[in-house]
């Protein structure tokens, strides 16, 4: 029920590209593993072995401080259509900063959002696909305006605040490199 890949094809840029939501998974060494949902414009398919994500100012910043422990990764998407589909995109990661330089070559690829936090990028060794028979069918309305608003709100210097506050250290006290 399950098929390896190589590198991303035509239709799993397809696939991907018809989804809303997708999750992020890792873990360092030791400790907490992290699985996040993400959503928005905030997906981006480099190439057929490379991906990056715009990862937005959240409550924490787990991905971060695994990637500077371990860099593996993984990215999965699950159809919630008539069509059931899950894709797992597995690889090692980068996290790219907005001081980095780095930054000013990959934050074009997406909208320009005042809590843009870090940009990831996979460098992908294996795609997986699976059926997803047991995914449930759900129906997208719209994306979730409330945390472009919430940081909208707060400023760019309000939303650098927030980051020394709530993001230089992971759930296992890890230094997520935000500062």
């Amino acid at each position: 029920m399950s098929e390896k890949f190589p590198e991303l094809n035509e239709k799993h840029r397809a696939f991907i590209g018809a989804q809303h939501m997708y999750f992020v998974g890792t873990a360092a060494e030791q400790g907490t593993v992290n699985v996040s949902p993400k959503g928005m414009d905030s997906f981006r398919i480099i190439d057929n072995n490379k991906i990056a994500w715009l990862n937005l100012t959240g409550s924490g910043n787990e991905s971060a401080a695994h990637v500077r422990q371990a860099p593996r990764m993984t990215v999965m998407f699950c159809s919630f259509d008539r069509q059931p589909l899950i894709l797992r995109l597995y690889g090692e990661a980068r996290v790219v900063h907005p001081r980095d330089s780095d930054w000013q070559s990959l934050a074009p690829l997406f909208p320009s959002q005042v809590g843009a936090r870090q940009i990831f990028e996979l460098s992908v060794n294996l795609v997986q696909t699976s059926c997803g028979y047991s995914i449930p069918l759900y129906s997208f309305e719209e994306q979730r305006k409330t945390l472009e608003k919430w940081a909208d709100k707060k400023g760019p210097e309000g939303v650098s605040d927030y980051w020394m506050e709530n993001n230089r250290r992971s759930l296992d006290d890890l230094d997520t490199g935000i500062v």
